[in-house]
């Protein structure tokens, strides 16, 4: 093998390990709980908690994240998309009519994220 093809391999390899080091962070960063400001908290008890705290809903339980994963692996466009227009069982806009595109990706990473530590009012 020349040195060429040695210095090639090593520059793959080297980028490779940074790509896996950073899907390492994402996944910590998609591991932390998030919390809600007041007017979202009060949006998610009346919109988005009557089916995602019921299991025989369908929908994926807040705070679950093995429900939570494989959906998250379709991006937040996809799944934006499934919330303004409604997928399978999941009303449009989640029924959340004063929601933003904003409002709905931050009740969505909210449901899909650890529970919050103070929270113990709803269960993984």
């Amino acid at each position: 093998m020349s040195k060429r093809q040695i210095a090639r391999r090593l520059m793959l390899t080297a980028g490779l390990m940074l790509a896996l080091a950073a899907c390492d962070d994402a996944d910590k960063n998609a591991t932390k709980p998030i919390k809600l400001d007041q007017r979202l908290s009060e949006i998610y008890g009346r919109t988005c908690m009557s089916c995602h705290t019921v299991p025989d809903s369908g929908a994926p339980q807040t705070h679950n994240l093995a429900a939570w994963t494989p959906r998250l692996k379709q991006g937040d466009d996809m799944l934006l998309d499934h919330m303004v227009n409604g997928f399978k069982g999941m009303p449009p806009l989640g029924q959340c009519f004063e929601c933003s595109a904003e409002d709905l990706t931050t009740l969505m990473h909210f449901m899909a994220s650890p529970a919050p530590a103070s929270d113990n009012s709803e269960q993984e």
